[in-house]
């Protein structure tokens, strides 16, 4: 019997149950799904002994996603799938899920009650594959513009999402007005306080996409457009939530650091949202107080946190894993704060994360003296990879003590694969200590060569290619921190000892003969073979850019051979498992267009997104390129290996031809390719082919031992 106060404690309840006593494991279908086989047939399940059970949340709130993870993972989901979400969500026991779905639809009702038309909102809303940046200022008509169907499709599926999150017990932050208008409401309202905000990523200030109008919240039309937005989501979806999402200053820094002017910037989206719902909590991303952290000081927090009566906001510590704000803060000088772990970007495919951070942070917060802790989050701005990271931090929602992640790990590897097994509990335990290890600080954003390849002239590198191996220097950039090496060589993050990790795959291999029928076996296998040789890959390029530095054309063929030859070798890797195909994200897409033009529309999106992502010239690529990058089957073959590939003849021939590099000749003839990709549609595998431990098991030979 498993008793609790909602169906999200009871779905939780069950879920540690299945996991404790019966063994199981459930993650992601995309991450190997679940492995339930250990679980007894009726009549047979194991008992609870003596008086039972009793497992309490510590802190009330368990919180789940970025405000980006709708358009990087969400954005092509049916009800289908997305049911599949909000039973998971149950079961890890997320009881504050963001809801951000269909709010276009709204926005288009609101809009026009202030004179709007569907034609200036064609200019205003992004594309579906680009709406979070739309949603927050940072671009406008990107993608778009969006069709009637779509916006009526999202609308039903919301409504359908938000009635599944009420009956489970969970209260859905939906989204509020931050001050970010259509252009014509400058001639709309002449008179109103409405600021051109700056250039946001383009490569040349283009206005079609560049640079969207904030209405000031201390113009009385701020709270009239944030009230009626309120009200009509209300009238929308009923009375079902009083937390709101705001972050008017998330990437968009106030035009004064006067306190007195910030605390009325605060209180003004308080009394829109307030107006709207007079019992409105504000929730806010706190990642302005790391990414412009030179703005906000004490002063600056303090006038905007302070703004509104303390238990009316709950600050979101973003980036609490890497960097609490909480300890520099003093507990968000008494604010309430949820720890959240953010860990991706883009929806990038990387084995990473900081599981002694996950498994005692939220501890230390929470124990600390005068905590305003409350609550646990995941902020990642893509899901469905890591599983082993999102299982320990779902967990921390229900513990009150510091996680022992080795002997965790025995338990958790025992319960992905359904049996115990010598060799996968030593492999994890390398894995821990290296790959799940990262203590430098730096964000991780998969910057390895095949996926981000770099965009420079090969004499802009220092002619010792060692210097890469100096103490990096951190640079700041407006969506993530990360770290480059002194010169022009960009630096893929590389924060553990190679050797071990192969040392960990090896062991994989060796288990292989038991566990080759378990698709959480092959899913990891895949994943840990592909890591593995993606970071051999950039010594192989560094190896070919020496070999040009010291004008030896036979180095430069091998090593680029070797370099290429390796991308259609991971990519038939990934073609072994459904989860790193290009395909299902191509036909996903598709699925929801309901006209040719929409077909074709949403496909380009999708493949926009994963490569180019925004706008470029004829010998300029997108500023945000391969920002989205993924590890795909399909994207291998078709996307990165044509441009490393165009990259080295070109490299080939200047050192044939003893001539410069023709770095604007590659570049245009690059991104000629890549915006014909983007509006191709030819189609890719939906299924995986070929046997996964078979090709790790020769591509390991071939590599790596």
């Amino acid at each position: 019997m498993i008793q609790g106060t909602t169906a999200v404690e009871l779905a939780s309840g069950l879920h540690w149950y299945l996991k404790y006593w019966c063994h199981a494991h459930i993650s992601w279908d995309k991450t190997g799904g679940a492995q339930l086989a250990s679980v007894p047939l009726p009549g047979h399940l194991l008992q609870v002994k003596g008086t039972g059970v009793k497992i309490e949340r510590p802190v009330p709130w368990n919180y789940y996603q970025n405000v980006v993870t709708s358009s990087y993972s969400f954005v092509w989901w049916d009800w289908k799938r997305w049911e599949k979400e909000i039973d998971w969500m149950a079961l890890q026991g997320i009881n504050l899920p963001l809801a951000f779905t269909g709010q276009e639809a709204i926005w288009q009702k609101v809009f026009k009650s202030f004179n709007v038309t569907d034609r200036d909102l064609d200019d205003f809303f992004g594309g579906p594959a680009f709406l979070a940046w739309a949603r927050m200022g940072n671009l406008h008509g990107w993608g778009g513009p969006l069709s009637q169907n779509w916006l009526d499709q999202q609308l039903a599926l919301q409504k359908k999402i938000l009635s599944r999150m009420i009956e489970l017990g969970m209260v859905p932050v939906l989204p509020s007005f931050s001050g970010n208008v259509p252009s014509v409401f400058k001639k709309l309202f002449p008179s109103a306080n409405i600021t051109r905000l700056g250039d946001w990523n383009t490569v040349d200030g283009d206005p079609r996409w560049c640079c969207t109008y904030l209405l000031d919240p201390s113009d009385a039309l701020f709270i009239d457009v944030g009230q009626a937005f309120i009200r009509q989501q209300m009238k929308e979806y009923g009375d079902i939530t009083n937390i709101y999402n705001c972050d008017t200053f998330n990437e968009n820094t106030p035009p004064t650091n006067e306190p007195a002017y910030i605390s009325s910037l605060g209180s003004a989206i308080y009394e829109a949202m307030s107006r709207g719902n007079k019992d409105a909590v504000w929730l806010m991303q706190g990642w302005l107080f790391y990414s412009d952290a030179a703005f906000w000081r004490e002063p600056q927090m303090k006038a905007l946190l302070h703004s509104i009566p303390i238990g009316k906001m709950i600050v979101l510590d973003l980036f609490a894993d890497v960097k609490p704000i909480w300890q520099m803060s003093s507990q968000f000088y008494g604010v309430p704060y949820i720890w959240c772990m953010l860990h991706n970007f883009g929806g990038n495919i990387e084995m990473y994360g900081i599981l002694d951070s996950i498994s005692s942070g939220p501890i230390d917060a929470c124990t600390s003296h005068n905590s305003t802790m409350v609550g646990v989050g995941m902020c990642m701005e893509g899901i469905e990879h890591n599983p082993v990271v999102y299982e320990l931090m779902s967990e921390m929602a229900f513990r009150s003590q510091k996680v022992e992640v080795e002997d965790w790990l025995k338990i958790y590897s025992y319960r992905r694969y359904g049996q115990s097994n010598v060799e996968m509990e030593k492999a994890w335990g390398i894995l821990y200590h290296t790959i799940y290890n990262c203590t430098d600080g730096i964000a991780d954003h998969n910057k390895d060569y095949i996926v981000e390849f770099p965009d420079i002239s090969p004499s802009s590198f220092s002619s010792d290619l060692s210097k890469r191996r100096a103490m990096p220097k951190v640079k700041k950039h407006r969506r993530f921190v990360l770290s480059e090496v002194p010169a022009s060589l960009p630096h893929p993050h590389l924060w553990y000892s190679t050797k071990e990790a192969i040392k960990a795959l090896e062991l994989f291999l060796n288990a292989g003969n038991d566990l080759s029928g378990s698709l959480t076996y092959r899913y990891d296998l895949v994943d840990l073979t592909r890591q593995s040789l993606s970071k051999l890959a950039n010594e192989m390029y560094l190896d070919a850019m020496n070999a040009y530095q010291k004008k030896d054309p036979n180095g430069l063929n091998f090593h680029m051979k070797k370099f290429l030859e390796l991308i259609v070798d991971i990519d038939t890797l990934l073609a072994s498992d459904d989860n790193f195909l290009l395909g299902p994200w191509l036909e996903s897409a598709k699925s929801l267009a309901m006209t040719e033009n929409e077909r074709k529309q949403y496909e380009w999106n999708a493949r926009t997104q994963v490569t180019m992502w925004y706008d470029n010239t004829k010998t300029e690529q997108s500023k945000l390129h391969d920002y989205a990058n993924k590890f795909w089957s399909g994207l291998l073959k078709s996307y990165y290996l044509p441009r490393a590939s165009k990259y080295f003849t070109r490299l080939t021939k200047s050192l044939q031809e003893n001539q410069s590099f023709q770095l604007e000749e590659w570049r245009k003839d690059w991104i000629a390719y890549s915006n014909k990709w983007q509006s191709a549609m030819e189609l890719y595998a939906l299924k995986a082919t070929g046997d996964a431990l078979a090709i790790s098991r020769s591509l390991f030979r071939k590599y790596l031992s």
